[in-house]
């Protein structure tokens, strides 16, 4: 029996079954749903389908662990458009009952998806969107994150910065949540160990006119940068700061999405940069060389960040589904049996936190020949400090 089945919605619909008959979820002819909210279209639509693949190629490697269980998909696109996530999340909640919702990229989404999912029965598990409300003010018993809250590949680097003698920084982001909270996780250390933010600069999100700040930074001449871009505009800020003659002068930090997906577009002008992130394409441990030969073989490209968060939402609830012996008619078991779970991740094994962000490792990478290579850990075992959270 074909493990994975897709149904057709308003975006996409699937379905993957174990091929056993011995669980009561079998038994029952009841599937397991799950639901995916991920923009399959737009300009996130590559990083949707990343997680997505990881996520599917997760539960298809522990088939045998679904104790018969069969898995059935429900896909909708949220365009990564926030006033689409009430409906679609109130579909997938209401219409197609789903047991687990997976999604989103974006954080203005989960914050739609959240207020229509917390405290109900379905399980929520978000595969990127790095919002600090998700698990912090919105958090809920039945929201987990198998990705990184803003905080964490930023606050690590104000240790670094003072570690390397940097004593004043200049801080530049977009003024949008992940561009906020991401500075002020850097200042949150840099501070409390001497270090002076010189200035400060949110610019419109998705402004790329770079080039006047970089002009002042040249100007101010402050011992480092740290910054939040990702995208299109950390291709285009790194291209300018070396453009300025910036480069290997005043050192370029920043949260890990400067350099994550980006290298190939910024070429040389990446060299040098320092950034933390939860993962690393090189990192040399076991479960990441399995890992990226299996989706490789399955899906004829190397996987990124995106993927390994989805892959694992996917360990998630397999691990969780075999540890209840393919029954997961009580929610609250499945809650508090996902929330024990170590996750056997590529990035390294994680557990997750008493407001379900995953307590993981941030690694300093530095860019050498076009490549993230992890220097060291920049902190061990990570928790998100959860502010606002009462669960």
């Amino acid at each position: 029996m074909n493990p994975i089945k897709t149904l057709a919605s308003t975006a996409l619909a699937t379905t993957l079954a174990a091929g056993l008959s011995t669980s009561a979820l079998a038994a029952a002819g009841d599937p397991v749903k799950i639901g995916v909210m991920l923009p399959f279209s737009g300009i996130y639509a590559q990083l949707g389908e990343a997680g997505r693949d990881g996520l599917r190629l997760a539960l298809k490697q522990r088939v045998d662990q679904l104790h018969g269980a069969e898995i059935e998909f429900v896909e909708l696109d949220t365009e990564a458009k926030p006033s689409r996530a009430p409906e679609l999340a109130s579909s997938l909640l209401n219409q197609h009952k789903a047991d687990f919702v997976i999604g989103p990229v974006h954080s203005g989404v989960a914050m739609g998806m959240i207020k229509m999912l917390r405290g109900k029965d379905t399980i929520m598990i978000i595969p990127n969107a790095g919002s600090a409300a998700a698990t912090g003010p919105l958090c809920s018993p039945n929201v987990f994150r198998t990705s990184f809250s803003s905080w964490q590949p930023s606050y690590p680097m104000g240790k670094v910065a003072l570690d390397k003698g940097y004593k004043k920084v200049y801080a530049i982001s977009w003024n949008y949540g992940m561009g906020r909270e991401s500075l002020d996780a850097f200042a949150e250390s840099f501070e409390a160990g001497g270090g002076e933010i010189v200035e400060k600069v949110l610019l419109p999100f998705p402004s790329t006119n770079f080039q006047s700040h970089v002009s002042d930074i040249a100007d101010e001449q402050p011992d480092a940068v740290f910054t939040f871009f990702a995208g299109g505009g950390a291709i285009k800020f790194a291209k300018d700061y070396d453009a300025m003659g910036l480069r290997g002068k005043i050192p370029l930090l920043g949260s890990g999405f400067l350099t994550e997906g980006t290298l190939e577009a910024q070429g040389p002008a990446a060299e040098g940069i320092m950034t933390g992130l939860h993962y690393a394409e090189q990192l040399d441990i076991p479960e990441n060389h399995e890992f990226r030969e299996a989706f490789n073989t399955e899906y004829g490209h190397y996987p990124d960040i995106y993927a390994v968060q989805g892959y694992d939402a996917g360990q998630a609830i397999a691990d969780t589904i075999d540890q209840l012996g393919g029954d997961i008619s009580d929610k609250q078991a499945v809650i508090s049996t996902m929330e024990k779970l170590t996750i056997n991740s590529p990035r390294g094994a994680f557990t997750f936190s008493k407001a379900h962000n995953p307590i993981q490792n941030i690694y300093l990478r530095e860019v050498k020949d076009g490549v993230n290579v992890v220097q060291t850990v920049a902190a061990q075992a990570l928790e998100d400090p959860a502010r606002g959270c009462r669960i």
